[in-house]
């Protein structure tokens, strides 16, 4: 049975081995798809064998087929996303099939509750036409035929794909749907992800409860481990948006001219024991270390966690050079940046500190524990 998609996402995820372009949007298939494909050909082989009587080789080729089929769905599924997404604007940044079924990737969010909801359910729409499509042609096709079977199994696959996908709760559709409604009844798009996240953990909820069941009942054994694996992705996936909303809520609270840290220079070649006294000794304890060339100019910075893995003994002997890096190899922020720019830079560039600037001099360093901290102080007091 085709795994319910998941909803379009802007980011967070590394997309897989590159196949080609649909409609201009990049497709990706990630290494999971070979256990899917695996699973699903031996099973459905299994499965028409025994109804149609077929040998072992056309058994294989059948179950082949209905992966094609499969993936053909998801595919379809996660276009209606796309194509409705870049019908208003958002960006595409490609399409991604995988074990539980597929996402798209957009390069930013919806601008307003109206364009969520509908790239939310454009996917589950796709599914339900495909459904409708492959009832009609069930009930057409003479019974106990190959292609009667793999009708039946396309409309079943899609029918549920599209009826579980509506389920209120986020990461799935419904789910951005239920986002989009309280966006619009609160004007406030991070409680409407909060409480789609609220409601998404229930979801996973029933249907770890629906894996009881059947364990219990021994009924539907190959079911139980891809309902495990979708009850484990569900609660996840519920439990990101609930922590994305929570800090997206904190982002007005960045300012980089009190976030960023000092920056002490140090000329090149100076020990690192040396650059670190200077440090302890002076105004600002945690300032970053900057190296200067001749003309006082900084061209590196120091690497905290490459310092820290010198020994001590060997820090009175080993240049700060040494554990630099180059200015150039850093991502930077203007100092005037607000949140949602720092959390853009920090997403396409992670790292763990960021060359604060004013023009073209470096005021300070950003490092990502210290906005960690501020964006999830809970989550810090408790690592």
């Amino acid at each position: 049975m085709q795994q319910p998609s998941r909803p379009p996402r802007r980011r967070g995820r590394r997309p897989g081995l590159t196949v080609g372009r649909v409609f201009g949007v990049p497709l990706h298939l990630d290494a999971s798809m070979l256990l899917l494909t695996l699973v699903v050909t031996v099973a459905y082989a299994a499965l028409v064998r025994r109804q149609l009587d077929l040998g072992p080789v056309a058994g294989y080729l059948v179950g082949a087929g209905f992966v094609v089929s499969l993936l053909g769905s998801v595919l379809l599924h996660e276009l209606g996303h796309a194509l409705t997404a870049r019908r208003y604007g958002i960006g595409v940044r490609g399409i991604t099939l995988e074990l539980l079924g597929g996402y798209t990737e957009l390069d930013r969010d919806a601008p307003s509750p109206r364009v969520e909801l509908l790239v939310s359910l454009a996917g589950p729409a796709v599914s339900a036409v495909l459904g409708v499509a492959a009832v009609a042609a069930t009930l057409a096709l003479p019974d106990g035929t190959l292609a009667d079977q793999l009708a039946f199994q396309v409309a079943a696959s899609n029918v549920v794909v599209a009826i579980f996908n509506s389920l209120p709760g986020l990461p799935l559709d419904g789910g951005r749907a239920l986002r989009a409604a309280v966006w619009a009844l609160t004007g406030d798009q991070h409680r409407g992800t909060e409480v789609a996240g609220w409601v998404g953990r229930a979801v996973a909820l029933g249907t770890l409860a629906v894996v009881v069941l059947l364990t219990l009942r021994r009924a539907l054994p190959p079911l139980l481990l891809p309902l495990l694996l979708l009850a484990f992705t569900l609660w996840r996936g519920a439990g990101q948006s609930i922590r994305l909303a929570r800090i997206s809520r904190r982002l007005p609270l960045i300012d980089l001219a009190r976030l960023a840290r000092p920056v002490l220079p140090v000329p090149s070649g100076t020990p690192l024991a040396e650059a670190e006294r200077r440090r302890a000794e002076g105004p600002a304890p945690g300032a970053a270390l900057a190296v200067v060339d001749s003309a006082g100019r900084p061209v590196a910075l120091v690497d905290p966690a490459r310092a820290d893995a010198v020994p001590p003994e060997r820090r009175p002997w080993l240049a700060v050079d040494a554990v630099a890096l180059g200015l150039d190899t850093l991502p930077t922020l203007p100092a005037g940046a607000d949140g949602e720019r720092v959390m853009r830079t920090v997403r396409t560039h992670p790292g763990a500190q960021y060359v604060v600037t004013a023009g073209e001099d470096v005021v300070g360093v950003l490092h990502i524990a210290d906005l960690a901290q501020l964006l999830e102080p809970k989550r810090k007091m408790n690592t």
